[in-house]
Parts: C-alpha cells; sequence; structure tokens
C-alpha cells in the first residue's frame, strides 16, 4: 500500500513542473544499492545520448553480499526518450540483463520529469523476462516491477539520485552520486 502511494504521489505532481531544464540523457552515476531486509552493495552505472536523436546507449554493473555470498548483476542496452513538453519526457528501454545464474532481458517504459531546475522524477513499469540453470536444474523469473526514483541537481554536472525497485519480492533501493555531461 505504502508503494502504492509514494507512486501515486509522485505521477500526481509530475504535470506540475513548469520551466524545467533539459534533462540530461549522458552521464556517469557511482551506487550503494540495498536489497530489502537482506543483501547490500555498489554499483556503476551510466548512460550516453547518440547527439540530439533521443536515443541513448545505456549499462549497470551492481554487487550484493549477503553472509558471504556475492552477486553481481549487469544490464547493456538501448533507450529512446520522447520530449512531450518542456519538462516532460516518454522513456523506453531495452536491455540484455545478467544476474550470475539467471540472464534474459529487461522492457521499460515511463515519464521522466524536472520539477524546476534542480529536481527531476522518475517513473517507470518493467518487464524482465530471466532464465537460467542452477545444479542443473532450469530456473526462470518473469514478470513485472515498478522504478520510482528522484534527481537533485547540485549544478550542471552533479546530482543526488535516489531510486526504488518494487515487484512482488523486496524492494531494491539505490543511491548514488550523478555526474551528467
Amino acid at each position: 500500500m505504502k508503494k502504492t502511494l509514494i507512486a501515486l504521489a509522485l505521477a500526481a505532481t509530475l504535470p506540475l513542473a513548469a520551466n524545467a531544464q533539459e534533462r540530461s540523457y549522458s552521464f556517469v552515476e557511482g551506487t550503494y544499492n540495498k536489497i530489502d531486509g537482506s543483501a547490500d552493495g555498489f554499483g556503476l552505472r551510466g548512460s550516453i545520448a547518440f547527439g540530439d536523436s533521443g536515443f541513448y546507449g545505456l549499462g549497470e554493473y551492481r554487487n550484493f553480499s549477503d553472509r558471504g555470498i556475492d552477486l553481481d548483476t549487469w544490464e547493456l542496452g538501448a533507450g529512446y526518450a520522447l520530449n512531450l513538453g518542456k519538462s516532460l519526457d516518454l522513456i523506453a528501454e531495452a536491455a540484455y540483463a545478467d544476474y550470475d545464474v539467471v540472464d534474459g532481458h529487461r522492457v521499460s517504459v515511463g515519464l521522466r520529469n524536472s520539477f524546476g531546475s534542480n529536481v527531476e522524477g522518475l517513473l517507470k513499469a518493467n518487464y524482465r523476462d530471466m532464465s537460467g540453470r542452477v545444479l542443473g536444474n532450469r530456473i526462470s523469473d518473469n514478470g513485472f516491477s515498478g522504478t520510482a526514483g528522484l534527481l537533485v541537481k547540485f549544478n550542471p554536472t552533479w546530482a543526488l539520485s535516489t531510486e526504488v525497485e518494487f515487484d512482488r519480492g523486496p524492494e531494491i533501493y539505490t543511491v548514488g552520486v550523478r555526474a551528467s555531461f
């Protein structure tokens, strides 16, 4: 219930922003990640815009540890940002994903909005289709999740980011320091 209220509150404020600066799709970000109630770790993610075309490449690496068990995850893909107004973009992304013992793909669609010149919000719906083998047994996991995030800009280059990804399992919380270019 709490997750739904947060997502609805963020969605309700998306159209209220005005006179915002353009959103950057070229950045590098160092992150701290925490799976609710268990593992945590560090990561690196980034994106690079392909000129003014709206297309961008994206990548992410995360490492989670808990009680001596490590999990490495990474994604590599592409996205497109369609400007819907002065402060609002519709985004679509597709990525190959590898989570140690399973791999597959992720597709996402969402909104990215500027709330003035220093704050951005993000809402995305994600679908993952993952499969692999553990001890000879085939495993698969597919389903939908949501992502909500905020970006607070200190200047045109440096920002602090926060995100939560939620689905039928535990939430994944991310805090990062971003350098945009």
